[in-house]
């Protein structure tokens, strides 16, 4: 096939780049936005002898990006797309027999690897516009490696060729084995770049997108330019925002064109399609999407928000929200590009030059902060229940794995076995888990689409799952009914959502030609109508099962409190099913988008399977005493509780150990004298060769209730049995009978001081405490010290009033010192005592001089 000959930077290195595919299975191309890399790659390779006439599968990871390629190579060979150069993506497939080209979305070729490892018919899978580090790439890439390792050898290759723009090469061609880059330059004309004033928390991004935008168009007099937006309700705002602008300045030859996932693939193809008259220009308003491969025609202006909206998952309540996050330095070269693909441009960012220097180098890799349900369902069908069989770049998070396979159990997706010697539990799919992969959908809609299929439902099921593979359009009606019943004709479909309708209808088909393909045994329940819907959303999602509060909105089942805003029908039912809700992340409020009334009846029919019985015994903090109960539950909810007038000894123990670990050791009836033991025997502890003292430190002690404890607690019902425990009989039980004797020797309460009394030593102070009168210690030049000389005292040297003169542990050093010192302020102020010149040969004691019987008593 004669090679097109487009002036393109990649042609520059297609030599190489056949000679590195010739004698190695992996290779990675580094070419900059505008290289040609995704136009002319595919064309290249196509003759090559160790393709051997096989396809080759390139990846595109957004549907505009991959269907505008195929026509544009197809063009190239002056054919239409479906000839030799073909696409597959939801809902729009063009192949044939002759198709050598498959341009696909990435979601297909996780499918075809799970229909055929070995990519039996494939020579070679390109990745495009890897430094996006979607999931479905990283999996993808994953899964090539391994089939290829267990069913492909050296003398039938399947080549792996991963193009990047923006990429840490050197780690991935690591990762890869070693893998040899091939680098290119780009086609990238000159851009200027404009930075803006430092933006801050409070700025709107309304105010500064829309001046920015009128900035971009008032001094690029004859320019298109394309608007970075974080999501889709900016581009709605900002669109209203610049028609208003524009109609008000008399400004008729600019169009306004928003271009978001959203919309049909005919909708996104009018965005980046070129002006229809001479004199006209553009504001094309765009999310990320327009990161990508794709070339807007007549675009040599750029303004960049600086944001994107990406979801990130939390494994606590399993929810996906979508967060504004600053990009990174690589997305925003892409961005900056888009300005320099035809000519000369500029790019005006609404950030200053310092903020630049601080985004991070590289966007993170999706598989770190998503919901792996879907991943790990597919792995499961590969036949890996442990990621850690794989070789990954970046390896799935332990916590969102094991979320994962908590919610496939609960789906009824799998089951979790001993394995074969008895080291853990694997997961393993079970027979509606099988059925499930079947669908290439999210798990919780095929289990919901199998549900449906189970109660003769299938047609509302197939709806239902494609209303919610879709983002939805009524954010401001939360029942999910209204939807339905547009898709069923029963209530007219607003004229601007009509294209949503029609997309979302066209999926319900082909959801509803998967389902029926699949062998589903009936459920033997009937439903109505009015409880399908709510049914429906709980197959789908059991977690989000929400019951009214008396406070005020609702509870979902994973403990999760949302609100309805505003009036809303939905309001009236105790119980709802929730399909979305949307708050910010970390955040404590959430607000219910979809949802359906639910009926509580199916808790004792279809929904059996979600209610779970569980005997309770707990602490009650709110009645403040123990309380057993027989619980039925949905998730966090409570449906009926019953309480137990026989309770096992060990259940009860358990829940009153859990209250005291979760209150602190301070609720047990403590003493001073007690935590004095308790600080005198950590001492010992601390400063002997014995190893055999027991740690009894309050951290020690809370970890090992069970151990000291728990048989005490038989007759704790209420507050006032704790305070009837014999704590001092409890706790010293933990040292022998020979401990306790040498505690008294190595730790004594009380010491014997030089006027004869015996004085309590504080050893919750470090190092313990001597109080004593300053008369009282007349004589003593060796500090006192315990435990056979290895801890000195601190000795706080009081006046007779009893107030701290000096704190020392060298008396020696202050009758020398700082003694006279004290005399001095103090002879006068204390004239009944003692304040002999030499303390060391005066009787010690803590009475008056008079009581004493010495001279001049004054």
């Amino acid at each position: 096939m004669a090679m097109p000959q487009l002036g393109l930077p990649i042609e520059h290195v297609l030599g190489a780049l056949r000679e590195q595919l010739a004698v190695r299975d992996e290779v990675v191309l580094e070419a900059p936005p505008g290289a040609g890399k995704t136009t002319l790659v595919p064309l290249a390779l196509l003759d090559e002898p160790w393709l051997a006439g096989r396809t080759i599968v390139m990846l595109e990871p957004r549907r505009l990006a991959a269907r505008n390629a195929a026509w544009r190579l197809a063009s190239l060979l002056n054919e239409s797309a479906g000839q030799t150069v073909g696409y597959r993506m939801r809902q729009d497939t063009r192949v044939s027999a002759s198709t050598r080209i498959e341009i696909i979305t990435e979601g297909i070729l996780t499918r075809m690897l799970l229909q055929d490892p070995a990519l039996s018919h494939v020579g070679l899978v390109i990745f495009d516009e890897f430094h996006e580090r979607s999931l479905d790439a990283d999996l993808a890439l994953t899964l090539c490696r391994h089939g290829r390792s267990l069913f492909r050898d050296s003398q039938d290759p399947l080549k792996l060729l991963v193009m990047s723009a923006t990429l840490d090469t050197g780690l991935l061609a690591e990762w890869l084995d070693d893998a040899p880059v091939v680098s290119s330059v780009g086609k990238q004309y000159p851009v200027e770049v404009i930075y803006g004033r430092p933006s801050q928390p409070k700025d709107r991004l309304l105010d500064r997108a829309h001046a920015g935008v009128v900035q971009a168009l008032e001094n690029n007099a004859s320019s298109s330019v394309l608007v970075f937006l974080p999501g889709q309700g900016e581009i709605t705002r900002l669109a209203s925002s610049l028609t208003t602008w524009l109609s008000g300045n008399n400004l008729t030859g600019v169009q306004v064109c928003p271009l978001f996932g959203n919309m049909s693939l005919d909708d996104q193809q009018r965005a980046i399609a070129p002006v229809q008259q001479s004199g006209q220009r553009k504001v094309v308003l765009a999310t990320n999407i327009a990161e990508t491969s794709l070339t807007i025609d007549g675009i040599d202006v750029v303004v960049d928000t600086g944001l994107a909206r990406e979801p990130v998952f939390d494994p606590r309540t399993a929810m996906t929200r979508l967060q504004t996050v600053k990009i990174s330095q690589g997305s925003s070269i892409q961005r900056m590009g888009r300005a320099g693909r035809l000519r000369p441009g500029r790019c005006y960012r609404l950030w200053s030059r310092e903020q630049q220097q601080q985004l991070a180098p590289l966007s993170s890799a999706e598989i770190l902060s998503a919901d792996l349900a879907p991943l790990v369902l597919l792995l499961l069908r590969w036949g890996v229940n442990d990621p850690n069989e794989l070789s990954w770049l970046d390896a799935p998070p332990r916590a969102a794995w094991n979320q994962a396979i908590d919610l496939l159990q609960v789906l009824g997706a799998v089951a979790v076995c001993t394995t074969v010697n008895s080291t853990g539990q694997a997961p393993a799919l079970t027979v509606h888990g099988e059925r499930m992969s079947e669908l290439p959908v999210h798990p919780r809609l095929a289990h919901l689409l199998i549900c449906g299929k189970q109660v003769g439902r299938q047609d509302t099921a197939a709806s239902l799952a494609a209303l919610l593979s879709d983002r939805d359009p009524f954010r401001d009606q939360p029942d999910i009914s209204h939807r339905l019943a547009i898709l069923a004709g029963e209530q007219s479909c607003p004229t601007q959502y009509r294209g949503w309708a029609q997309r979302t209808k066209l999926l319900a088909q082909q959801f509803l030609k998967q389902l029926n393909s699949l062998s589903v045994d009936d459920a033997n329940f009937p439903i109505s109508d009015d409880q399908l819907p709510g049914y429906l959303l709980a197959c789908a999602y059991p977690d989000r099962i929400a019951r009214r509060r008396h406070s005020g909105g609702y509870q979902l089942a994973n403990g999760r409190g949302v609100e309805l805003v505003g009036q809303h029908v939905l309001a009236k039912s105790h119980w709802l099913a929730v399909a979305e809700v949307s708050g910010v992340v970390r955040g404590k409020g959430d607000q219910i988008r979809s949802a359906a009334v639910l009926d509580p009846a199916l808790f004792d029919s279809l929904l059996k399977i979600a209610v779970t019985e569980h005997t309770v015994a707990e602490w009650d903090n709110r009645a403040n005493r123990f309380v057993a109960e027989q619980r039925r539950l949905i998730g966090a909810l409570i449906l009926q509780r019953a309480r137990l007038e026989q309770v096992p000894i060990a259940a009860r123990r358990e829940a009153l150990l859990q209250h005291i670990t979760a209150r602190g050791l301070s609720m047990l009836p403590w003493t001073d004298d007690l935590r004095q033991w308790q600080a005198r025997t950590s001492l010992v502890r601390s400063t002997t060769d014995d190893a055999q003292w027991p740690d009894v430190s309050d951290a020690h002690l809370t970890q090992t209730l069970s151990q000291w404890l728990m048989p005490y607690l038989d007759s704790v019902t209420t507050p006032e049995g704790f305070r009837k425990l014999d704590l001092a009989t409890i706790l010293m039980s933990l040292l022998t009978w020979e401990q306790k004797g040498s505690l008294e020797a190595l730790a004594p309460t009380h010491i014997r001081v030089p006027s004869g009394a015996n004085i309590r030593i504080n050893y919750q102070q470090t190092p313990p405490v001597l109080a004593v009168k300053l008369q009282e210690m007349f004589g003593c030049e060796t500090t006192p010290s315990i435990n056979r000389g290895k801890v000195t005292l601190l000795v706080h040297l009081l006046s007779p009033a009893g107030r701290p003169l000096q704190v020392t542990q060298d008396l020696a050093g202050f009758w020398r010192t700082s003694y006279h010192d004290v005399k001095k302020d103090m002879k006068g102020r204390y004239p009944k005592h003692p304040w002999p010149d030499n303390p060391l040969v005066a009787t010690p004691s803590a009475k008056t001089k008079k009581k004493q019987g010495l001279n001049n008593p004054e």
